[in-house]
């Protein structure tokens, strides 16, 4: 018996529906919180490696996120909005001084 409390899954895009590639990453972090910010915005996304030989390597070249055509240029811009946070996060800068000679 299903469980009222229980949301509904949503249901992955039809695989013989036309699926546009909008995010890859090496990275299957990345791509896993890319995910989810697209099931956010109400936006049906399959996550999948990249590989060819799944059975052998899984994850082995990547990961890609594929959504409906008609919801690509939704997914691409909310990608790029946050795109920009990421770069934030860089290591920082330092300027390298040389040791003084030491004393014979």
């Amino acid at each position: 018996m299903a469980d009222l409390h229980e949301p509904a899954a949503k249901p992955r895009p039809d695989p013989n529906e036309k699926l546009v590639k909008v995010f890859d990453s090496e990275d299957e972090s990345e791509a896993m919180v890319v995910k989810g910010l697209l099931e956010s915005a109400g936006i049906d996304s399959d996550l999948t490696a990249a590989a060819m030989i799944q059975d052998m390597f899984p994850g082995l070249g990547g990961m890609i996120i594929l959504v409906r055509e008609e919801d690509a240029e939704t997914a691409r811009r909310l990608i790029a909005e946050r795109k920009p946070l990421a770069a934030d996060d860089e290591t920082a800068e330092y300027d390298i001084i040389p040791e003084p000679p030491q004393k014979p």
